[in-house]
């Protein structure tokens, strides 16, 4: 397989319209995603977009392991520590806008888009698939916005699609990282459709045989009409999905008034549950940065309103905020770079949180007109 980062290629159909089609590959890190990645991945979308004989486009990883499981943190950490400067630092801003603007263009884009999240599905690669007019989830797959053991938070438009779920869930997700099954991300409708691990190039082979008319609600709907018919013939086994057999004590747990109250039912849940699932849950959440819990609480008071736009825009201001602060340096270095597993959190406590604290997370650094993400 070539080296190349993004793979791209299109496919002929029966009528004559085109797929193209987008693999990420860089299999050996899990198809993290880091800025050569998301530049490829952004022009080559633009092009197929402004295409008239591209009808859809096709987004999926190379490998058999994940879709994609986040961003390249790990050489964002690096470049904030090779020049240290304080926010917004450029090497922040310049990864973070690009992504952004990558997130966005899939959520907006004006023809129909197919991401296959099979496998790990994480940090950046939920924002990629959150973006898409179809987003396949298979037996394989493992949902999750884990950011709060690396001292980040669910970014990539996290605060936009998680504040939609029911029942406060969206807040579970960001505090605790706990990874979805096919079956709860459909519950949850972040996934439309379920189909076998190892399908994909028949489910392409299916897509060959569609009347494609270069518009995008018609489209659409005979995307949707082929998925639909493939997936009858190809069954996928749903397991049993823990949000649905949790969903009123989570649901409980959440209502509580502040966050200090709803993070100790939460680890109080986990620790007197017989479900691995729940107590892995708590667990992270117990040893995940306090200030993550925090803010990523607080995204979704106040975020949870705000357009899409202005929701990445929000974000591009947060992340780069996170990166200035000790506990994403430490928090990469803990968990993927030296590996040791234990992090310094500063500050330690969830108590020692204050306020101001969390404010300045939220602290602009770019007026209107000159917002890096202002045309969004």
């Amino acid at each position: 397989m070539s080296e190349a980062p993004v793979l791209f290629e299109t496919r002929r159909c029966a009528n004559g319209a085109l797929i193209g089609i987008a693999t990420l590959n860089n299999p050996a890190a899990l198809n993290a995603l880091n800025l050569a990645m998301i530049r490829l991945l952004d022009a080559q979308l633009a092009e197929w977009a402004a295409a008239p004989e591209v009808a859809l486009v096709v987004l999926h990883g190379a490998g058999d392991k994940a879709f994609c499981a986040g961003g390249d943190v790990k050489g964002l950490r690096a470049a904030l520590l090779a020049e240290p400067a304080p926010a917004p630092h450029p090497a922040a801003v310049t990864f973070f806008t690009e992504e952004y603007r990558l997130d966005y263009r899939l959520h907006v884009y004006p023809k129909p888009l197919l991401v296959w999240g099979s496998g790990i599905v994480m940090g950046g690669g939920m924002g990629l698939l959150q973006g898409a007019s179809m987003r396949i989830v298979t037996d394989t797959s493992h949902l999750a916005m884990p950011e709060v053991s690396i001292g980040l938070y669910p970014d990539v438009g996290g605060s936009w699609f998680l504040s939609r779920l029911p029942g406060r869930l969206g807040r579970f997700l960001a505090l605790t990282g706990a990874s979805l099954n096919v079956h709860d991300a459909l519950l949850l409708g972040l996934a439309d459709r379920a189909l076998p691990n190892g399908s994909l190039q028949a489910l392409l082979d299916a897509l060959g045989t569609g009347h494609w008319r270069a518009h995008a609600a018609a489209d659409q709907a005979e995307l949707e009409r082929l998925v639909d018919r493939f997936a009858a013939d190809h069954p996928v086994y749903l397991p049993a999905s823990p949000i649905a057999h949790h969903q009123l004590a989570l649901q409980a747990a959440l209502q509580a008034g502040n966050i200090q109250d709803v993070v100790a039912r939460l680890i109080a849940l986990g620790e007197s549950s017989d479900d691995p699932w729940l107590a892995r849950a708590a667990q992270t959440l117990a040893n995940g940065s306090p200030s993550t819990a925090a803010v990523s609480w607080t995204i979704q008071q106040r975020l949870a309103t705000v357009s899409l736009a202005d929701a990445f825009r929000a974000e591009l201001a947060l992340s780069v905020n996170f990166c200035a602060r000790p506990d994403f340096i430490e928090g990469v270095r803990a968990r993927l770079v030296d590996k040791d597993q234990a992090p310094h959190w500063q500050p330690a406590m969830l108590a020692d949180v204050d306020q101001d604290w969390i404010d300045g997370h939220f602290a602009e650094h770019w007026s209107t007109e000159t917002h890096p993400l202002r045309d969004l």
